[in-house]
């Protein structure tokens, strides 16, 4: 197995961070590429085409925009793979389907027929030996009552409209999607355990465990 740092972490692995809104998913995932010498692969919203009529019409555009990131994150963990790993990926291909095309299934704004027509795609697109799963998914999790607070702090204009109870159910299903995950090995991180942000020496226990981690045998 060839590596090219102290930790032990194989060159080639990749490596998701999962988590919902606030917890410091793209902080981690600098912080890690840039101890490790990874390449990153950040979520692009900005050439999003439903993105905008999306927020304007919940019904209309919930399963056009699912199958839009879908399409692009699948995009996304080929070209990862092609150039044989070494990168640290904000956010996973699985959040889409556990948590949100669920969520707007459950809530009304896409319909049965449309959930089971974007389930079944990803699952012949995802779920499947075929797929190269990541190496590894880093859960970040911590109390509703942190999130909130971390929310508050950054001060991006749309979260701040949002109703808390609309992160306290986002809390709640993010919790419930990764203690049914099983996709690849999971490591759950608690956000009150470092500071990257403050101190950027708490990444090397995180480095430790990732390691130590990727050692054990699945």
């Amino acid at each position: 197995m060839n590596v090219k740092n102290k930790y032990g972490i194989p060159d080639h692995a990749i490596i998701t961070i999962a988590g919902t809104v606030g917890v410091g998913k793209s902080t981690m995932t600098k912080s890690l590429a840039d101890a490790l010498n990874f390449r990153t692969s950040f979520e692009k919203v900005d050439t999003n085409p439903y993105l905008d009529k999306f927020y304007g019409d919940f019904e209309r555009w919930s399963f056009h925009l699912q199958i839009y990131f879908l399409a692009e994150r699948f995009k996304e963990q080929k070209r990862m793979f092609e150039y044989d790993g070494g990168f640290i990926q904000d956010r996973s291909i699985y959040e889409d389907t556990g948590i949100f095309a669920k969520m707007h299934y459950e809530k009304g704004t896409m319909s049965e027929v449309d959930y089971e027509t974007y389930k079944s795609l990803f699952d012949a697109m995802v779920m499947t030996p075929y797929f190269p799963h990541p190496n590894l998914l880093i859960y970040l999790e911590g109390s509703l009552e942190d999130i909130l607070s971390r929310i508050q702090e950054r001060g991006r204009p749309m979260e701040q409209q949002t109703s808390i109870e609309y992160w306290k159910e986002m809390h709640g299903r993010y919790e419930k999607w990764i203690n049914e995950f099983n996709a690849c090995p999971v490591l759950r991180l608690n956000i009150n355990d470092y500071d990257l942000m403050n101190n950027e020496g708490s990444i090397e226990p995180i480095l430790e465990k990732v390691s130590h981690f990727l050692k054990q045998p699945i």
